[in-house]
């Protein structure tokens, strides 16, 4: 009986925890063009590296950063869609 007890307080607790990893993934959202050289949080539109601190100069439209959603524009920042639309008009 404790064995399933304690089971079962486990199961919940990884239940938990992936519940709260999602609601904390959906009140975030990727902004492009905000971060600093050296700050960026992973790969960059133009595919010229895939990992975090890459980013060779401030504010590159292809490069993005995590932040809370719904404050990207008073960044200063860009939704993928609207960076990718401004990258292929300076082409």
């Amino acid at each position: 009986m404790k064995n399933k007890a304690l089971i079962t307080a486990g199961l919940a607790a990884v239940l938990a925890t992936g519940a709260v990893s999602t609601a904390q993934a959906a009140s975030k959202e990727k902004c492009y063009g905000i971060a600093k050289a050296g700050q960026n949080d992973c790969a960059n539109l133009a595919g010229t590296h895939s990992c975090a601190a890459q980013a060779k100069t401030d504010n590159d439209i292809g490069e993005w950063k995590t932040v809370t959603k719904g404050t990207c524009k008073d960044l200063g920042g860009y939704s993928k869609a609207e960076a990718k639309k401004i990258i292929k008009e300076r082409v």
